[in-house]
């Protein structure tokens, strides 16, 4: 278990409902847990994706802790540009956009 990170920015109040019955909202759509295990993150991840599938709109991104994944944390995104971590000469970097595809294939853990 590993903390799991979530933000929300103008989604709708459904969201902030689920959320807030799963893990504690410590600013206006900003949501944290320390102990949350991966098969609960993976059904609150399937939930977001679903409603968002139904009716898109605002942006969520998730980001917990994964040994396999670039730098060690893992980011998923809805409603944003695409976002990949990159480790190049030690550094931790951040793509955004279309290359963020690109940058997963070639990043170093």
């Amino acid at each position: 278990m590993s903390l799991t990170l979530l933000v929300t920015r103008d989604v709708a109040a459904r969201y902030r409902g689920f959320l807030a019955s799963v893990m504690p909202e410590l600013a206006p759509g900003v949501y944290v847990a320390p102990g949350l295990n991966a098969a609960v993150r993976e059904r609150v991840w399937a939930v977001l994706e679903s409603w968002w599938e139904q009716a898109p709109g605002g942006a969520v991104v998730l980001a917990y802790a994964d040994r396999r994944a670039p730098g060690g944390l893992a980011v998923r995104t809805l409603g944003t540009p695409p976002v990949a971590l990159a480790v190049v000469d030690g550094v931790r970097l951040v793509v955004r956009g279309t290359d963020a595809a690109a940058a997963e294939g070639r990043a170093s853990p």
